[in-house]
């Protein structure tokens, strides 16, 4: 399965299990480059997720309110990169 297959995989589970609580909800493919928005409980967020040969990139902005959860965000998205990742 290729990096872009598992992304897309995900992200339509995380979608099924959390998408109620999204509005204005969008991803889309740039070549290997994902673009995605979205809004909960008020809050916008945005970013990519770029494929590359060695690396998958994932930069995401959050409004200023969200700055305070930041860290536990980024653990969060780093445990999950690493589970879609993990090989047998």
């Amino acid at each position: 399965m290729t990096a872009r297959q598992r992304i897309e995989e995900r992200l339509h589970q995380i979608l099924a299990t959390y998408g109620h609580y999204l509005s204005e909800s969008d991803h889309h493919w740039e070549g290997d480059r994902l673009v995605f928005s979205g809004k909960a409980k008020g809050m916008k967020a945005s970013g990519t997720v770029e494929i590359t040969d060695s690396e998958v990139i994932i930069d995401g902005k959050l409004p200023l309110l969200a700055k305070p959860f930041e860290p536990r965000i980024k653990n969060t998205i780093e445990r999950e990169a690493a589970a879609i990742f993990r090989t047998a």
